[in-house]
């Protein structure tokens, strides 16, 4: 039995050096475009594809989003996706979804005695919704989003105003995201990020209907900011268009932290160009612990004890653009397709225990900085956007993650723009500014859903 246990053991290492070692090389090894002159692969990575074969993925029809792929990469597009879940809202691409607009509801399932298990307060009804949305790449895609209500009616002015709570997926699997969770009962997966901070339950005793998105979108494409800022805005556009115009006329406001900031802040940088007629529903944007620069963090998080956040999400990134795929070593292919393609957010901080750099996994040497990595980090970069929604922008002040200067620029470049603006640098590093930050970032929200104008304390920066 011993014996046994040790060889579980040491299979177990194994899987976790391959997966740190191989997944790393997809997040920036970028795409192949024709200004591109990729990098030979270094005498090492030559060795990798020499030793270990290549990954048995026939080749197949294109993506739904990205239809001139080549059948051999749409092949391992298909291998590198998520499992299905046997449940189809969140498995089967709809039909005709060309047809519809972008936040057209195509199916809608009622959850309200599974989402009633899984929330810690009163749960009037729970909407499942399944609406048109758009991929990175500008194709039509869709997404899910959870719609929660109070059991009380709204006393308040107006329609019930929506909180937007833009959780932390931080995953690969679709059995990870919170409308699955929702739907399936709470044994269906565990994540203390779900319900702390308590932000839905702290909006639902306000009487706040409460709309929690899948925001990594039908590929779980984690911190892909154009995919998770579609789904948001197109979850918005669904709830107002929901029969008895009960959200109508609603205000909403969008909070998220950490791989929720990216949501967030996407769909406030997104909204001007890809929704417009929001710009007077969406009432604020507010994000804490970001990564607002992908080069800055992509290198900060190479090789040491943040590479396993990283690995995951390079993985996630070829979901979306297929084409990296390309540029993967056999190792990576074969690690992209195990079952740590369906892994929750709880193991990305192990992954990173090995540390190894991204280049032992690329087939082209020096990947960070390829002009191919420039072009993948150039179509997520979303820095040169002014929100046209007011902001409040938080911080940990010891964040040994993510660079507490990305989010001081970030708010200096807003009011450099114009913006309407809040910074808070907040005490602790990034999991204790995610409580106290909470404070300050709720009742920032809560004046914006009651209608009270939002402070701007960008003067100085102006």
């Amino acid at each position: 039995m011993k014996e046994r246990h040790a060889r579980i053991g040491r299979a177990r290492s194994l899987r976790r050096l391959m997966v740190t070692t191989a997944a790393g090389c997809l997040l920036l090894t970028g795409m192949p475009h024709a200004a591109a002159d990729p990098s030979p692969p270094s005498d090492l990575q030559q060795w990798i594809d020499d030793v270990i074969p290549a990954l048995p993925a026939p080749a197949a029809p294109a993506p739904p989003t990205a239809a001139d792929l080549s059948p051999e990469l749409s092949g391992l597009w298909r291998a590198v996706q998520p499992s299905p879940t046997g449940d189809p809202i969140f498995d089967t691409w709809p039909q005709r979804l060309d047809e519809f607009a972008p936040g057209d509801i195509v199916e809608q399932r009622d959850v309200t005695a599974t989402a009633a298990q899984s929330l810690p307060t009163l749960v009037g009804h729970a909407r499942l919704l399944k609406y048109r949305s758009t991929s990175a790449n500008g194709e039509p895609s869709y997404g899910t989003s959870t719609l929660v209500v109070p059991p009380n009616p709204w006393t308040g002015a107006g329609t019930r105003p929506v909180l937007i709570d833009a959780l932390p997926i931080n995953s690969l699997g679709l059995r990870c995201t919170p409308s699955y969770a929702l739907a399936h009962g709470i044994l269906s997966r565990s994540n203390i990020t779900d319900v702390l901070p308590p932000t839905t339950a702290w909006a639902l005793s306000q009487g706040y209907a409460v709309l929690i998105p899948d925001h990594e979108g039908p590929f779980m494409s984690y911190a892909e900011p154009n995919v998770a800022g579609h789904v948001i805005l197109d979850g918005i556009r669904a709830v107002r268009s929901l029969p008895a115009a009960e959200f109508g006329e609603s205000r909403f406001a969008v909070g998220g932290y950490s791989g929720g900031a990216i949501a967030s802040y996407a769909t406030a940088m997104l909204l001007d160009e890809y929704a417009p007629e929001l710009a007077d529903v969406l009432v604020g944007a507010s994000t804490g612990g970001l990564i607002e620069n992908n080069r800055v963090v992509a290198n900060r998080f190479n090789g040491n004890f943040a590479s396993g956040v990283l690995l995951v999400v390079v993985l996630a990134m070829a979901r979306e653009h297929p084409e990296i795929l390309g540029y993967a070593n056999n190792l990576a292919l074969w690690v992209a397709s195990s079952p740590i393609k369906d892994a929750c957010g709880e193991v990305d901080g192990p992954l990173g225990v090995v540390g190894l750099p991204l280049d032992i996994a690329a087939n082209i040497s020096a990947p960070l900085t390829s002009d191919i990595a420039e072009e993948i980090l150039a179509r997520t970069d979303l820095g040169d956007r002014r929100s046209s929604v007011p902001m409040y922008i938080y911080h940990a002040a010891h964040d040994l993650w993510i660079p507490f200067e990305g989010s001081q620029d970030l708010y200096r470049r807003q009011c450099a723009s114009g913006a309407t603006a809040v910074f808070r640098s907040e005490p602790g590093e990034h999991i204790i500014g995610l409580a106290t930050g909470f404070p300050g970032s709720i009742a920032w929200l809560d004046a914006r859903l009651r209608g009270e104008p939002a402070p701007n304390e960008c003067g100085a920066h102006r």
